[in-house]
């Protein structure tokens, strides 16, 4: 181990580096929470209430998941977090045992244009289930997650669609570190870890500026929130670097929200630690796979009689069980085994993904590993 890593261990002790990239920023590390280690960089498959669509918590632990995110505006709605500490907490509640990072819902809130109003106090909103007022302050929500038993928390934060101005940025920057500190107040039980969120919008030196104040705070880990939210895809590359760079390598970064497998490969080459992305269920269940080769748009006539699996190198269930031919027919029926085979496919390939970066960079190799992989993924996309 560097000397650098040992430096990290001292500074974090609960986030520990092993192993670094000699020409990029990549990272392997883990993360010890309450509910175990996590390794990284990792993938997190998103249960945002409370299950990952169509894939048991089984499954996801046979896929390789280790870390599962949930959302805390979507749970207090339904069922209410009074609900789930009443049956033991979010892990007993939904059948996981694994580690558990909440979102605040921030960005579920302010998606809401038409039904909210924000104040520096917090947010004013209605229900989209039931038109119910509610008010969302950012005590309130680390108060929530606390009660949910997680983890690892995210504050209340203002995120802003793309574009948002440099004024605009600014403000809603400014909004976010002032209750970021009060965050912070609300009693946390033994070892959950809150974490600051970055934003700045595409504003580098607002950017950088943010995660200082963060890091004056004293936060143990940063996410940074408010990328890939219609800003072109080399923006958020561009910005999504300037701000790991910003981040001190003794914590943890997590990217919100991102991505396609070939752009994971590469902010993970910028130093970042955890992602969190809807595309492999999502996209699993409109019937594209993602693979080595490229995605695959499984419901194109061209697999009606194809008897090859999904991925010949791959080990899910379906590629081990089932052909092209079978997907395309199951996508074409309707058959709700179809959307479910595909996620849980592709779910295996993003965390197989991180297991071959991590592997990558522990051998030295990352660099080139890398740039072949991308090469290979963007040169057989299908849409």
């Amino acid at each position: 181990m560097s000397g650098a890593a040992v430096a990290e261990q001292v500074a974090n002790p609960w986030f520990a580096v092993s192993d670094t990239s000699a020409g990029s920023s990549a990272r392997r590390a883990t993360l010890i929470t309450p509910h175990g280690v996590v390794e990284t960089p990792n993938f997190m498959p998103v249960a945002t209430l409370a299950t990952v669509k169509g894939v048991t918590p089984a499954q996801l632990s046979e896929v390789g998941a280790q870390i599962v995110l949930a959302n805390a505006y979507h749970l207090a709605l339904r069922p209410g977090v009074a609900t789930i500490e009443e049956l033991g907490g979010l892990h007993r509640f939904m059948g996981w045992s694994g580690p558990i990072l909440t979102d605040s819902g921030g960005y579920q809130v302010f998606s809401l244009a038409a039904l909210r109003r924000v104040t520096d106090d917090g947010v004013d909103f209605r229900s989209h289930i039931d038109g119910a007022q509610m008010v969302l302050r950012p005590e309130d929500v680390v108060a929530l997650q606390v009660r949910l038993g997680v983890d690892i928390m995210m504050p209340l934060d203002e995120c802003l669609p793309a574009p948002a101005s440099r004024a605009e940025a600014e403000r809603a920057m400014a909004r976010t570190l002032r209750w970021a500190q009060r965050s912070q107040q609300v009693a946390r039980e033994d070892g959950q870890v809150l974490f600051g969120i970055v934003q700045g919008g595409v504003f580098e030196d607002l950017r950088r500026h943010c995660v200082a104040e963060l890091v004056a705070l004293g936060f143990p880990g940063y996410a940074v929130g408010g990328l890939s939210v219609g800003e072109e895809i080399a923006m958020t590359r561009e910005v999504a670097a300037a701000t790991a760079a910003a981040v001190p390598a003794a914590a943890p970064r997590y990217l919100m929200g991102v991505g396609r497998p070939e752009d994971l490969i590469r902010f993970v080459a910028m130093g970042y630690d955890l992602f969190d992305c809807v595309l492999p269920t999502r996209n699993g269940r409109n019937g594209m796979l993602f693979t080595w080769d490229g995605s695959m748009n499984i419901r194109l006539a061209r697999y009606a009689r194809d008897p090859e699996p999904v991925d010949a190198s791959c080990s899910c269930y379906g590629c081990r069980t089932f052909s092209r031919a079978y997907l395309r027919h199951l996508a074409a029926s309707g058959e709700m085994l179809g959307p479910q085979l595909n996620s849980l496919h592709n779910l295996h390939f993003y965390l197989t993904l991180m297991r071959r970066m991590r592997a990558a960079i522990a051998g030295g190799t990352f660099e080139p590993w890398a740039a072949a992989a991308i090469a290979r993924m963007e040169a057989g996309a299908e849409s």
